[in-house]
């Protein structure tokens, strides 16, 4: 039988600290899996060689390496958006479209972005319309899927509803399926949001003077892997606020679109 959580604040306190208690026990076992194995920083540093190490940077620098990704993941996540829901919408309305398009999104997002990369290098050079390129592949396609899905699970009874009433297929489609989608479309934004650090990430491991993927990589090459780790880091840190900001710009516009238990 699975442990049951006390009741009231008790049991929200306990699922809120359960996540963190969880991170720092294990934080705490592999600063003492190193310590006792005496593990060399170039095999797996220490989280307090990981922690000095981030000091050491200047703080100028990590925020120059921070805006020069974050600006192309936001780029890029917005570009995906205007592109991604303007097809699900079209590929909604039209099953010939559907049928058309589908198979080529599905080649596009199963073609290795590592591997194009280089190609749109070369073609598009190395400024930021190159890595916007690269952080859409990686992003719109569970945008079109999500709000697809989304669209397409709207109660046949309330589309039959409109058309009796004769509204119009624009209304049909903005008040009545994209409502019904919200939940699908955050839940692509979600995934889309850290997928576009990824896009960033790779494009700056192929062409880049700066940022934090260009950082771990410079890094790495010089063998400064406690640098390194805290790079990384500070990218997963980066990944987790904007996931979560997108949960909390949905909780702020569209809470209705949430579970009872979540608003």
């Amino acid at each position: 039988m699975s442990p049951k959580l006390p009741d009231g604040k008790a049991g929200q306190l306990v699922l809120m600290s359960a996540p963190w208690l969880f991170f720092i026990a294990l934080i705490v076992l592999w600063e003492l899996v190193c310590r006792i194995f005496e593990l060399p920083a170039y095999v797996l540093p220490a989280p307090s060689a990981i922690t000095a190490a981030f000091f050491e940077v200047e703080m100028s620098r990590w925020f120059t390496h921070l805006w020069a990704t974050l600006r192309v993941a936001l780029m890029g996540f917005a570009v995906s958006i205007a592109i991604a829901l303007p097809i699900a919408i079209a590929m909604m309305r039209s099953e010939l479209l559907n049928r058309t398009l589908y198979p080529l999104l599905v080649v596009i997002q199963s073609t290795p972005v590592v591997a194009v990369a280089p190609l749109i290098i070369v073609l598009m050079g190395s400024d930021d319309p190159s890595r916007v390129l690269i952080t859409c592949l990686l992003t719109f396609f569970p945008l079109v899927v999500s709000t697809a899905t989304g669209i397409n699970e709207t109660p046949p009874e309330l589309i039959e509803l409109s058309r009796s009433l004769d509204a119009p297929t624009r209304r049909e489609t903005w008040q009545i399926r994209i409502p019904y989608a919200i939940p699908h479309i955050f839940s692509g934004l979600r995934v889309a949001i850290t997928l576009a650090i990824i896009g960033a990430v790779v494009a700056e491991f192929v062409a880049a003077e700066e940022g934090l993927g260009y950082f771990i990589q410079f890094s790495t090459s010089f063998f400064r892997i406690p640098q390194a780790f805290a790079g990384l880091f500070f990218l997963a840190v980066v990944s987790l606020l904007l996931f979560k900001s997108v949960q909390w710009a949905q909780q702020l516009f569209f809470p209705w679109s949430l579970p009872k238990k979540k608003r």
